[in-house]
């Protein structure tokens, strides 16, 4: 396993993770933008008219209403983004990721508009009847580009299992076992079922599902997230405070957080920020292609309130949640992530200032410290080594326990290059607890504990995001048919949907860490296409635009 993920993490580093797709990613929604006078901001108004249904007319060629074509792609976005992805962002990048997630979804909401108007112009209508869209119908029709299609549709199908699929109920099954002690298997097997029910229906059943789960489930969360804030309410300020004044320092070593680069804010904030509400990755347009409306703008309008729900109202609330609770800098009980877990060569002790300085400068990759290579003594669950330091989410681990299944662990771990190895042995894993900082859904659990509700708010973050991932399920499933009928025609779509709920069930119980890289992985193969597409139209989306504000104005 963890052989794959230094893989996966490899190629993530040169596409999702890198400064150079990041400034694209960025520098698109800029240019639109400016390009096109800040439409975000003009059109805002008029985009709540359009999906209200004001300039709606009859017998438009589409299978959903405007508010259930929101709803499905918002579904699609509302997600372990929203929850776990926000934890990551901070947990990696300090408070100042929090501003660069918003950042990209207020220059996103110009890309939404804009990959959604060109999806929606050149949508088709399949041989069953339904309609079907997306980038890589303009990519074949207007740009005459079949490999860029193609390649965009592969992703989208990819996409479908490292966005809609794994994470989501990876994320799910984690946080009701964590929470209510239901074995992840379980969970994966009851909601594969009810995910099977569901797409099964085609966009048709799954728009009637989204446009009531989307709502309720937003509300919800939103109550138990400002019972949080109106508890610590004197963090608030502090917390706001702490986005800004480390934007271009950096954030420092506090707490049990070891510190973190502007880069490392700057990347991880984007990154997430696209993860939440997958502006420029081409997603949401196949959603909205299946719109009531023959006019492709007012449909690009539509989109344009995704990323501003999405990101900028639902992440930005959690990361309050997170800074005010100050849960974020704090140490946990905890069982360790392999993939998280790493060894130094050398005794540090996080006590001594000038040691934990060495520390951090190793997990900022500023000054990289020796890995150790050897054998682990375990003796009662403890580790006798007096030559290594263990660290574990990016924090000196404490109090830390070898364990197999329920009993301490006495024997011998293998390291190689600073990473432990598990082994298995009578059907039962070895594994390592203890305290150190938490990341994704149980740092946001733990920080839902800080409010009025006490024990109990640990509850909203399972039962939210049982509704939020789910739902962000069932809309890529759609996503994915999609692509493949463009790629082998609607015949295939029924063996895409039991690979699909297939691996729903089988990344329940899959390391956390794989699928987040894996994640990172095919959100940048399935972005870049779409950029280079939308770019090379720049002056199409313009010439649409313009002529539709013209006729709304008459």
């Amino acid at each position: 396993m963890q052989e794959i993920n230094d893989i996966l993490s490899l190629i993530d580093s040169h596409f999702g993770g890198s400064q150079w797709f990041v400034l694209l990613l960025l520098g698109t929604g800029l240019f639109f933008t400016f390009y096109l006078k800040f439409p975000q901001i003009r059109f805002f108004r008029h985009a709540i008219a359009v999906v209200r249904g004001k300039y709606d007319k009859e017998h438009e060629l589409g299978d959903t209403s405007h508010f259930q074509a929101l709803a499905t792609a918002l579904s699609g976005t509302v997600g372990t983004g929203n929850i776990a992805g926000v934890a990551l962002a901070i947990h990696l990048g300090g408070p100042s990721a929090l501003f660069w997630m918003l950042m990209t979804a207020f220059v996103g909401m110009t890309t939404k508009m804009v990959e959604v108007t060109l999806s929606h112009k050149y949508r088709e209508q399949t041989e069953d009847g339904t309609i079907s869209g997306g980038p890589m119908y303009y990519m074949k029709h207007r740009l005459h580009l079949r490999w860029l299609a193609a390649l965009f549709a592969v992703a989208t199908i990819c996409s479908s299992f490292g966005t809609g699929s794994l994470p989501q109920i990876n994320s799910i099954s984690n946080a009701m076992f964590s929470s209510f002690g239901i074995q992840q298997y379980i969970t994966g097997a009851i909601l594969s079922v009810l995910l099977a029910l569901i797409v099964i229906g085609g966009i048709k059943r799954i728009a009637m599902v989204t446009e009531k789960l989307v709502p309720f489930m937003a509300v919800a969360y939103l109550l138990g997230a400002f019972s949080i804030l109106a508890y610590n309410y004197q963090n608030i300020i502090p917390s706001v405070a702490s986005i800004f004044t480390n934007l271009f320092s950096g954030t420092a070593a506090t707490g049990g957080f070891l510190g973190a680069t502007v880069v490392w804010a700057f990347n991880r904030g984007v990154n997430r920020g696209l993860f939440s509400n997958e502006a420029g990755q081409g997603s949401a347009p196949i959603a909205h292609a299946a719109a009531k409306t023959e006019e492709p703008v007012s449909e690009g309008m539509v989109a344009l309130l995704e990323p501003f729900i999405d990101t900028i109202i639902i992440c930005s609330i959690t990361g309050l949640v997170l800074l005010s609770s100050g849960a974020w800098l704090e140490k946990f009980e905890n069982r360790f992530q392999q993939a998280d877990t790493v060894v130094l060569a050398g005794r540090y002790n996080e006590d001594n200032p000038e040691e934990k300085a060495t520390v951090s400068d190793h997990i900022l990759g500023k000054k990289l410290q020796p890995l150790y290579t050897g054998k682990l003594h375990v003796e009662g669950g403890k580790i006798t080594n007096t030559d290594v330091t263990l660290l574990h989410a990016r924090s000196f681990a404490e109090n830390v326990q070898v364990k197999q299944g329920n009993v301490v662990y006495t024997g011998e771990l293998d390291v190689k290059n600073g990473r432990v190895e598990m082994p298995l042995m009578k059907d039962k894993q070895v594994y390592l607890t203890g305290k150190s900082l938490l990341h994704s859904a149980p740092l946001s659990t733990e920080a839902f504990k800080r409010g009025f509700l006490g024990d109990w708010g640990q509850y909203i973050i399972p039962l939210s995001l049982l509704l939020f991932a789910f739902s962000t399920s069932i809309a890529w499933s759609y996503y994915g048919d999609r692509a493949v009928t463009y790629l082998w025609g609607s015949k295939y779509v029924r063996l895409y949907h039991i690979i699909y709920v297939a691996g729903f069930f089988l990344a329940s119980f899959t390391d956390t860490t794989i699928v987040w890289t894996f994640s990172g992985v095919t959100v940048a193969l399935m972005t870049l296409p779409n950029l280079i597409g939308i770019l090379l139209l720049h002056k199409e989306v313009k010439g649409s635009v313009t002529e539709y504000w013209k006729r709304i104005k008459k």
